[in-house]
């Protein structure tokens, strides 16, 4: 009976080629614009690393009081003197300290002009962590954090631009005048949103090129290209002075396993803070957060507003079609009605009756999907005019929403044809056959 009723519906779309170009448009319209929004809206609203989101936190620490921090919250950084203290305090399975770092490079080429290259300094618990996938090599260890170790590791494409993409493991590289060894090729790697550094940054600039080792850029006083955030007087002469202000720029991130490690964690942090009180750094009661990636992500409101506000708006744009559409195919159903009663007189129950106009509803559904993949594909070039082009280029399409179009289409188009295949259903033979 399914493949008879799929006849009967295709028929019926062929009968009536003007309506049912309407309903396929109405459709296909409703769904592209919903897809090209939820495209964007998935890629800097997912989570980027689910299987370790619950055990990475962010610790904050508010080193400037009640009277300059931000609206009751910590700054979402450390200063340098908080950041060793913790790094010592080893309270945590890992703890890496990150700040971002703009440097310059010579290609491969030997004819070409130095370029600059971004990246991050890192300490060596960075790369498990975080769960860096490497092409070659690997990163350094703790060991070499402490001996302050010219050690760097390389993205591929960094890798590609500067070595041709061959193994650059143990091979020397040298960056702003100063020479380095590179330990490890990572692969492709960069999480949408870069969860790790969003205080210093939105989440979805170009990718990072390198890690260097965080110890031998503070030797080396590489500045910090990132955020820097500074309360009070600011009054320092030199490196050595403004490694001991109250400017938070390092980023801390700590791998707690179980929630009462957490816990503990965050009670060791309320207790340095007491010590600080006591040692006559702080003048103020202890305020300190310990959060998430996904709360961290939330409190730093990651996600673009005109995002969640296009999306909304393509959605109201897809039910005001389906409503379009449920008016079509119920002029569509009820003006055969005659066919209708001819169908019952003969046996057809009701359920056939649904049934059939459900299947119908479905081909249209599955039309208006295939034209709305379409209008998806061709809109993403457009992505770039509703949103910031570092966010417009994380818009593509990929297998998952190519289902995801189809199936949409036909769920809401089967959804709306449910009053209308009622309305078709309740039509009573005896008058039908009377009438004509």
């Amino acid at each position: 009976m399914f493949g008879y009723y799929i006849q009967l519906g295709l028929r019926s779309l062929r009968r009536n080629p003007m309506l049912t170009a309407l309903m396929v448009m109405a459709i296909g319209f409703g769904v592209a614009a919903s897809m090209i929004t939820y495209s964007v809206f998935r890629a800097v609203s997912g989570n980027p690393i689910p299987e370790k989101s619950s055990q990475l936190f962010v610790p904050q620490i508010d080193s400037w009081g009640p009277g300059q921090n931000e609206k009751g919250e910590p700054p979402g950084a450390f200063n340098y003197v908080d950041a060793m203290a913790l790094m010592r305090a080893h309270q945590a399975s890992r703890m890496a300290l990150i700040y971002k770092v703009m440097l310059s490079t010579v290609p491969h080429d030997a004819n070409s002009v130095p370029v600059s290259a971004q990246g991050f300094a890192v300490t060596s618990d960075f790369f498990p962590m975080f769960d860096v996938p490497f092409l070659y090599g690997n990163g350094w260890n703790a060991a070499e954090d402490n001996n302050r170790a010219a050690d760097i590791v390389l993205t591929a494409e960094f890798n590609q631009r500067v070595f041709g993409g061959a193994n650059s493991v143990g091979k020397n590289i040298t960056l702003s005048g100063h020479d380095y060894r590179v330990v490890g090729v990572a692969r492709h790697w960069d999480p949408s949103p870069r969860f790790y550094d969003v205080w210093a940054e939105d989440g979805f600039d170009n990718q990072p090129d390198f890690y260097l080792l965080l110890n031998r850029a503070l030797d080396l006083h590489t500045d910090n290209a990132g955020r820097n955030s500074c309360r009070g007087t600011i009054s320092y002469n030199g490196w050595d002075e403004y490694l001991q202000s109250n400017c938070v720029w390092l980023m801390p991130w700590v791998e707690l396993d179980t929630a009462s490690d957490a816990a503990r964690y965050l009670r060791f942090l309320e207790s340095y803070s007491v010590e600080q009180q006591r040692a006559g750094r702080y003048g103020w009661k202890p305020n300190v957060r310990l959060r998430d990636v996904t709360d961290w992500l939330e409190y730093r409101e990651v996600v673009p507003p005109e995002s969640r506000i296009s999306l909304v708006v393509a959605v109201c744009f897809f039910f005001i079609c389906l409503v379009n559409t449920v008016g079509l195919l119920l002029a569509k159903f009820m003006r055969r009605a005659g066919e209708i009663g001819v169908r019952r007189a003969l046996g057809a129950t009701r359920h056939e009756i649904y049934a059939q106009y459900l299947v119908e509803a479905a081909a249209i559904g599955l039309a208006g999907g295939a034209l709305g993949l379409l209008l998806t594909v061709v809109g993403m070039s457009g992505v770039g005019l509703l949103f910031a082009p570092e966010i417009a280029r994380l818009a593509h399409v990929d297998l998952s929403l190519v289902g995801l179009t189809l199936v949409a289409a036909i769920v809401a188009t089967v959804a709306a044809a449910f009053y209308p295949a009622w309305r078709a259903a309740q039509v009573q033979p005896a008058w039908q056959l009377k009438s004509n």
